[in-house]
């Protein structure tokens, strides 16, 4: 994948799953990690938080036998390449929260 230039306005897309949520048998913020990747988006970071809940009310988070904790996965790239990435995956996200957000990058670069 080569460096692209990706400084100003550009596109944030934030999706709310859970640890346990899997697509064929993987986890499905790997999933969605790796289709980011080989549709060659700019950047993608997975966050498992502490705890949380979501439309159905109930808490999630880590047990002592199990784990089902929120994860947030992020993607950021141009308008296009968001649209159409989100399209993709529609299909896998089941009970997922999906936010997008207009954000201004100011510096992106592939570390040495």
């Amino acid at each position: 994948m080569s460096p692209k230039d990706l400084e100003g306005s550009q596109r944030l897309l934030r999706i709310y799953i859970g640890e346990k949520d899997q697509f064929k048998h993987q986890s499905l913020y790997r999933e969605i990690l790796e289709r980011a990747r080989k549709n060659e988006l700019a950047g993608c970071t997975v966050f498992r938080a502490l705890s949380g809940y979501g439309a159905s009310s109930v808490v999630h988070t880590a047990h002592v036998f199990s784990s089902d904790r929120p994860i947030v996965i992020e993607l950021i790239e141009s308008q296009e390449k968001i649209e159409e990435f989100l399209q993709e995956i529609k299909p896998l996200l089941g009970g997922a929260l999906v936010t997008e957000h207009q954000v201004h990058v100011h510096h992106y670069m592939a570390g040495t």
